[in-house]
């Protein structure tokens, strides 16, 4: 069986956290605010209403963390 760490149940959780906002906020965007992060509405429903525990389908841009 599998040992975890508090530390890390604790940043899974952070992680899990920030999905769930991000993907709500998503959904709030306007189209004009939609096509300057460049995705479209249908990719944006699709996303935002993605469980939080799936990872983004998006591929991240050069300046983002991992």
């Amino acid at each position: 069986m599998p040992r975890f760490s508090l530390a890390q149940i604790r940043c899974q959780l952070r992680q899990y956290h920030q999905r769930r906002r991000s993907r709500c906020q998503l959904l709030t965007l306007d189209d004009r605010l939609l096509e300057d992060i460049g995705i479209t509405r249908a990719q944006a429903c699709k996303e935002g209403h993605k469980p939080f525990w799936r990872h983004a389908s998006f591929k991240r841009g050069p300046y983002e963390s991992h």
